[in-house]
């Protein structure tokens, strides 16, 4: 089947905080992307993505 694994529920244990603090934080971290090798920036662009499957999973709190 194509697309990404499937992904545990334990990665989306509920959030004791607001869940938009999170994805903030996550997209800054890509705000120095350029000056990261190209091997550290799946990491960072993962990181990001878990935030938003986070955040879209806990959409009724936000």
């Amino acid at each position: 089947m194509p697309g990404p694994p499937p992904v545990q529920q334990e990665q989306f244990a509920q959030q004791d905080t607001d869940p938009r603090a999170g994805v903030d934080e996550a997209v800054a971290g890509l705000d120095d992307l350029a000056a990261l090798p190209l091997s550290e920036h799946v990491d960072r662009f993962e990181a990001v993505h878990t935030e938003l499957t986070v955040a879209l999973s806990t959409i009724d709190k936000v």
